[in-house]
């Protein structure tokens, strides 16, 4: 049961640093430059780093298994990662609710 809440912490966790991740993305191609494209990538690996970090850091406080919830994490960032930068790829008219 360790592992299993360690895994459902870690991707939820990750799953909210990546959508805070796809955010700070949005914004940076709003403004269309490659000054603001660059800071947006250099604040999301900070920001991958320190989530990564503080499950590192939080391994002893967290309940649940360490091992499953840093490999939830992990793979719930890359994934949903693709997934956002994807979702911010289409074309605006695919974008909205709705769409058949």
């Amino acid at each position: 049961m360790k592992y299993v809440i360690g895994a459902v912490m870690g991707l939820v966790w990750g799953a909210l640093v990546a959508w805070i991740n796809s955010r700070i993305n949005k914004k940076a191609l709003e403004k269309n430059s490659t000054n603001a494209m660059l800071g947006a990538n250099i604040g999301r690996s900070f920001i991958d780093f320190a989530a990564l970090g503080s499950v590192f850091l939080l391994r002893n406080v967290l309940p649940g298994n360490f091992e499953a919830t840093i490999v939830g994490t992990a793979a719930s960032l890359g994934l949903l990662t693709v997934y956002f930068a994807f979702r911010l790829s289409r074309p605006e008219k695919d974008q909205g609710k709705g769409e058949k």
